[in-house]
């Protein structure tokens, strides 16, 4: 099934790309384009990629909020 009629990407298509790593529609975009001229399509490349299916790396550990160094150094 098309999800992207404009550039003629399929469901399948952006599974895979997700699959690569693609974790919003905007990587999606640029991986293969779909999402970029009419947008009509960005809502379902959203549902397809869903809440959380990426997992975020971990933050580096602070042990001073960035503004109170930024404060330390002035």
């Amino acid at each position: 099934m098309y999800i992207c009629s404009c550039f003629g990407i399929t469901e399948q298509q952006v599974k895979q790309h997700a699959a690569d790593g693609a974790c919003t529609p905007r990587q999606i975009a640029s991986a293969c384009k779909a999402g970029t001229d009419c947008g009509s399509c960005v809502r379902r490349i959203q549902a397809l990629l869903g809440r959380g299916a990426c997992p975020r790396g971990e933050l580096p550990e602070q042990t001073k909020p960035a503004l109170a160094a930024l404060d330390e150094a002035a």
